[in-house]
């Protein structure tokens, strides 16, 4: 079945897109706007795409009216964000905090969250997430009047301690961390311990089946 998105909405864009280019980390972004007012938003159009230097890139749309989301708004005045990751265990307060809330309203305190002072940036971190960037805004991607990819550069990371299973060598044991991944549908998540392995091939070793 052929989808031609020169013909289709945005929506049904954003449809197909979603219910296809799964699972998705979750970006827990925590800003600050002018005032030192925290805000709390999970965006699933995220990931990670450089680590020289290191770079996470957000899709940060709008609101249903087509105003900009607080998100946007406090990355564009300040240059600071972080990104949290979501565990199973704080799903429920994830989906609390993206409610469409009205601007000033704190969603960590909404969804009973409590925060930790960053180190290199002022908006702090989510204590009850498992894993945090620390970043400042590289550059910005504008894709419209209230659409932007936010490029961001990774100054520091927490991990949870009894996830890091050689900090000398850098292994995380990323099942401990328990993270969920955005699904399809409005409220479809994955768990991300169901994992298994298939070894890289080294091209010496490659024999083509006939």
């Amino acid at each position: 079945m052929l989808f031609d998105f020169e013909t289709l909405s945005p929506q049904e864009c954003y449809k197909l897109m979603t219910a296809t280019i799964v699972p998705r980390p979750i970006a827990w972004v925590v800003t600050q706007d002018a005032q030192g007012r925290c805000n709390a938003a999970p965006f699933s159009f995220f990931n990670a795409f450089a680590n020289e230097p290191p770079i996470v890139v957000i899709g940060v749309g709008g609101r249903s009216d087509g105003s900009e989301k607080d998100t946007a708004t406090n990355i564009r005045t300040s240059g600071e964000f972080v990104v949290n990751l979501v565990s199973a265990a704080n799903g429920e307060a994830m989906n609390i905090t993206a409610i469409d809330f009205p601007p000033g309203v704190d969603e960590l305190a909404e969804a009973g969250l409590s925060t930790i002072p960053s180190t290199k940036v002022k908006p702090p971190r989510i204590a009850e997430s498992p894993v945090a960037f620390e970043c400042t805004r590289f550059t910005t991607l504008e894709l419209g009047h209230d659409r932007a990819l936010v490029i961001g550069r990774v100054l520091a990371m927490h991990i949870r301690d009894d996830a890091v299973r050689n900090a000398e060598k850098c292994y995380v044991d990323t099942p401990a961390l328990d993270l969920l991944g955005r699904m399809h549908g409005a409220g479809g998540y994955i768990h991300t311990r169901d994992s298994f392995q298939i070894p890289r091939i080294d091209v010496k070793d490659w024999v083509r089946k006939t």
